[in-house]
Order: C-alpha cells, then structure tokens, then sequence
C-alpha cells in the first residue's frame, strides 16, 4: 500500500509543486528535488528493483544532469530547473528519456513564446500589483522552464514502470 501510495501521489505532486513555484516564485527550492531524490531510492527499494534498473535510472539523471550543466554554465536554464531536469530523468529513465525531452523541449518552446508574447503587451489591470506576474511579466526575466519540464514529466509519467505495475 505505501508503495502505491509513492507512486500515486509523490512524483505527481513533487512536479506540480515545482511548475507551480518556479510561475509564482521564478525558483525551485533544493527540497523538490532531495525529496524526489529520496522518494525514488525508497520506491525502488519497495518495488523490489534490481541494481541494475537502479543503476540505469541514476545513469538517466547523471546524463540529464551533465546536459543541464552546461545549459545553467551557459546562463540558459537556472539550476532549479537542472536539478529538476535531472531527478525527472532518475524516475522516468532510459526507456521514457527521449519522450520527456521532446515533450519538454516543445512545451518549453511553447511557454517561451507564450511569455514573450505576454511580455510585449501591457500588463492586464487583474494582475497589477501581483508580485508574481509583474516578475513574470518584466523584460528582463528569465522563463520558468521548471514549468514545462514538469507538465512534460508528467505527460510521460503514466507510461513508466512505476505506473504499468501499478495499473496491472
């Protein structure tokens, strides 16, 4: 039942909690990601995964991880959004690796564009004075690319094993 449970709920809601954030805050607190971190070894355990699997899905993250590196180094991404990036890619793994980043480069470039056409038009009475969207809406913001790679986390979540052994 807890492992149930973990699969359910856990990564579901860890992704939520991270798009929700980085629209409201442009951040996504270390905490995401350790409890995703954590919530993955325990999940594995309690599956009964083989190290082998283990070691395939913590080789997914370290790729994702490397990959993302370089991205934040290069100023393209911030690092909530690598190390989100990266722990999506421990719980989703090899098999799902390519989806997620087809689907979070789309919804990535989507949210972009999204963002800067929000950004050339004035800000809409409703949002002024909301922190949130007047941070959102400045010229000089960054996107908050933890958005998409969770709803693309998300699109591919329901295909991993942790979910077909579930629905079996």
């Amino acid at each position: 039942m807890l492992t149930e449970a973990i699969e359910l709920t856990l990564f579901p809601a860890m992704m939520a909690f991270a798009a929700s954030s980085d629209l409201l805050t442009m951040t996504i607190a270390n905490r995401v990601s350790l409890i995703l971190l954590a919530g993955f070894f325990v999940l594995a355990a309690l599956a009964g995964a083989s190290g082998a699997e283990i070691m395939s899905h913590v080789g997914a993250a370290a790729v994702v991880l490397a990959a993302a590196f370089l991205c934040f180094a290069c100023g393209w991404i911030g690092g909530g959004d690598a190390k989100l990036a990266a722990v999506s890619a421990l719980w989703l793994g090899f098999h799902h690796l390519l989806d997620y980043l087809v689907y979070a480069s789309i919804l990535g470039g989507a949210l972009t564009l999204l963002i800067v056409q929000f950004r050339s038009i004035p800000l809409p009475r409703l949002l002024a004075g909301q922190e949130w969207a007047e941070r959102l809406h400045g010229k000089d913001a960054g996107v908050p690319y933890g958005i998409a790679l969770a709803a693309a986390a998300l699109l591919v979540y329901p295909q991993t094993e942790w979910m077909t052994a579930f629905r079996a």
